[in-house]
């Protein structure tokens, strides 16, 4: 086949072809999470709280004093609780950590490091709802305690890697509520906080005045 031949060969299959752009990225597709332990804790008779119904809402009554739970082992179970979708475990998981914060003190810091995997797990949902409320938590957990921005700081790189691939997002309520909890983050996590949200985060722009 001569140089001319293959040429208008090779024109031919050209004009006839489909042009297949690059693959979509699933980045930003919900991931399935596996069953949680707090889902079966939950059928437990020994489940220290039920849901009560009020005229503003679910609220969660509590079989025990909040301050007298062993929170070394139910902090991590609640927090486990935050994959879940489902009515009524999104109530107990949320409310249930929001209580223990409120009243955990100096009981929260030293569970921190079983955190870190709940807060993960939940994040890699990718699933929009969950992220949300993920992050209100976070927020809420940063200043339950003295000491516990800071006691976050080797773990970004475990909670931040899902925020980043969010950030722009076209949903204002996602994209405002993790600007909220960087800004959160780096005021509460010391001196080094900054440098290690950037390294997670390359967008971020400092919300404390003295930076740049």
């Amino acid at each position: 086949m001569n140089m001319e031949t293959l040429g208008f060969t090779v024109k031919s299959r050209m004009k006839n072809a489909v042009v297949v752009g690059p693959p979509k990225s699933d980045v930003f597709c919900v991931r399935p999470s596996k069953p949680t332990k707090f889902r079966d804790f939950y059928y437990r008779p020994n489940f220290p709280t039920r849901l009560q119904h009020g005229v503003k809402g679910f609220s969660l009554k509590w079989n025990v004093e909040v301050d007298k739970l062993d929170y070394e082992y139910y902090l991590p179970l609640f927090f486990d609780g935050l994959c879940e979708t489902e009515h009524p475990f999104t109530v107990f998981a949320r409310e249930g950590i929001y209580d223990m914060l409120d009243c955990g003190g100096a009981k929260i810091l030293p569970v921190i490091p079983k955190l870190i995997m709940p807060l993960r797990n939940a994040l890699n949902t990718r699933n929009c709802q969950i992220i949300c409320t993920t992050l209100r938590v976070l927020q809420r957990l940063v200043v339950s305690a003295e000491g516990v921005g800071e006691a976050l700081l080797p773990y970004y790189r475990h909670i931040l890697l899902i925020p980043n691939i969010f950030k722009s997002v076209e949903k204002h309520d996602l994209r405002k509520l993790i600007q909220e909890t960087l800004q959160l983050l780096e005021v509460s996590g010391g001196k080094n906080a900054f440098i290690n949200i950037k390294y997670m985060v390359p967008t971020y722009k400092s919300c404390l005045t003295h930076r740049y």
